[in-house]
């Protein structure tokens, strides 16, 4: 049985020929530049190959990850180059981007948000070609960014506009905006390289920091088609590139002192290594987006039906790879086996292919490192006595990997507390409501949970010492992290700080004001800045 699943999966991956003419990318993408103080810079050293998750089959031999380009291995000296023209242009709060104007600034970002859309079909091609994302979800994962960017100038100018007066309080005028912090490194994840990378990015840059970027190693190429939208459109050294392993230079420039933001979208033992290395941490602002295992919380009187639609989408989107997926469904034992049941039955029907495929669930993995990892983890659960309950979960072939249904799995095994991140769905029962409770009370995580039932004084009861343990509840659906104007945050290992359209702007700033006595003299004063325009930051304008 297994060896026909893994032919199953074998045959789904493509020759050359079968690929679609619109979903091709074309001849392979070898970068040779980096921006740095506003320059594309040549490299003619070290490149590493992009190997895409998709595999193709050559005659009738098996099927191989295909190349689709390279871009520079760089080191230390690269990223003090990159990392001094991004000093270099903050210029402790002199230099052109941290003085311009709020409406200066979104003008720029708004030339580069037209520009950035320009590219929007080889953007998505790469997306979906460089992490095996579907066609679909390549689509809109771009144009959820492009929301987003839109929607956090709108909040910029709100926020400003709102600041836009001078608060008098106890014989003291003062009018009080927020300033930018300095240079920030961002660093965005793999499974959303641009609209997590942007979540950070952008944000930080409309508030006035300037920008060293280290792209993540899966999804590298996809920023490359918007380095000159960046030097066009921001001024010299605003943005400034590195592509090097992040392990040989990320610390070498917190270590320099340097560094005033750290951006990351990562694990939370590499964002405690790397904060370590600044030299004066209490200096260092962190926004951290980090580990999640959140759980699924499946009540006797659940809605069956709707728990299984919502579990399905919430353990299996872009295969699981997603830090608000659910990793731990805990379903109450008088309704489990019918919920398995009615689970892998809904699982049969996901359609597993390749990227560009209408319609597709189940798409290739980014190595096969990947599918060693999870077939770990199974073999430990079941070696513990939990067994795959669905046909044909687990088997692999190359970076393809059929999800697994896993049950029963308990405290010992990797998958009850470890993050999976990928398609392995574990299911526990639980006999008291006290269980899963004490699972998130006692998880190292603190992102979501979703809890599906309909009692109200359960679920209400449920809520209350929930919401002290992670920081989105939701009622009868999966984990997610939209709409973008809600907030976005983590406690425990999850992540640090908050992020929204509008605590994103709030992260990369902080609250300065300029004080007066409420005196003749200072109201004559302040007067002659505000009608003279003598400065940008003591001003009375209005955004539209």
């Amino acid at each position: 049985m297994a060896h026909k699943a893994f032919e199953n999966l074998q045959q789904l991956f493509p020759s050359a020929g079968d690929i679609p003419e619109d979903a091709r990318l074309g001849a392979p993408i070898h970068q040779r530049v980096s921006l740095v103080d506003g320059a594309l810079k040549s490299w003619d050293g070290a490149c590493k190959t992009v190997l895409s998750p998709v595999c193709v089959r050559q005659g009738s031999g098996e099927p191989e990850q295909v190349a689709i380009g390279s871009y520079p291995v760089m080191g230390e000296a690269e990223s003090d180059a990159a990392l001094d023209a991004a000093v270099r242009a903050y210029d402790h709060g002199r230099g052109e981007w941290p003085t311009m104007t709020v409406g200066q600034r979104i003008a720029c970002m708004q030339d580069f948000i037209r520009r950035m859309v320009a590219e929007r079909h080889q953007i998505v091609n790469l997306i979906m070609w460089e992490i095996g994302k579907s066609l679909a979800d390549s689509q809109k994962e771009f144009d959820r960014t492009v929301s987003y960017m839109r929607d956090t100038i709108a909040a910029l100018k709100e926020q400003d506009n709102s600041n836009s007066r001078f608060t008098i309080a106890e014989g003291t005028i003062g009018q009080i905006r927020r300033t930018p912090l300095g240079v920030v490194l961002c660093m965005g994840p793999y499974n959303y390289p641009l609209n997590e990378t942007f979540a950070t990015l952008i944000p930080a840059l409309l508030m006035g920091n300037t920008v060293v970027f280290k792209p993540p190693q899966y999804g590298t190429l996809l920023f490359y088609p918007l380095l000159d939208a960046f030097r066009a459109a921001f001024p010299r050294g605003v943005i400034n590139t590195i592509y090097a392993p992040g392990a040989v230079v990320v610390p070498h420039m917190l270590a320099s002192g340097k560094i005033d933001v750290l951006a990351l979208i990562g694990s939370s033992k590499v964002a405690d290594h790397l904060k370590k290395q600044h030299p004066k941490s209490h200096r260092l602002r962190a926004i951290l987006g980090l580990d999640a295992k959140n759980a699924a919380i499946v009540l006797p009187d659940a809605d069956i039906d709707l728990a299984v639609k919502e579990c399905l989408l919430g353990a299996l989107s872009f295969n699981g790879q997603r830090c608000t997926a659910l990793k731990m469904l805990m379903v109450h034992r008088s309704i489990v086996d019918t919920f398995i049941e009615r689970f892998t039955d809904a699982l049969a029907k996901l359609k597993v292919g390749m990227p560009w495929e209408p319609g597709v669930s189940i798409t290739p993995l980014p190595g096969m490192h990947r599918t060693a990892y999870l077939t770990e983890a199974i073999e430990d659960a079941k070696a513990k006595g939990a067994r795959v309950v669905n046909e044909g979960g687990g088997v692999f072939c190359k970076t393809l990997f059929y999800p697994a249904v896993v049950y029963p799995v308990e405290e010992g095994m990797t998958l009850y507390r470890e993050e999976q991140f990928g398609p392995i769905i574990p299911i526990t029962p639980f006999d008291d409501i006290a269980t899963p409770l004490e699972y998130v009370i006692t998880s190292d995580h603190g992102q979501q949970v979703s809890i599906f039932g309909t009692d109200p004084a359960q679920i209400g009861a449920l809520i209350d010492p929930l919401v002290n343990q992670v920081c989105r509840v939701n009622l009868n659906c999966q984990c997610q992290r939209g709409p973008d104007v809600f907030p976005f945050a983590g406690r425990k290992d999850s992540a640090e700080g908050t992020l929204s359209v509008t605590d994103a702007l709030r992260a990369f700033s902080i609250r300065s004001m300029v004080a007066a006595r409420q005196t003749d003299e200072s109201r004559a004063l302040l007067d002659a800045i505000v009608t003279d325009h003598k400065s940008k930051f003591v001003n009375t304008r209005f955004i539209f």
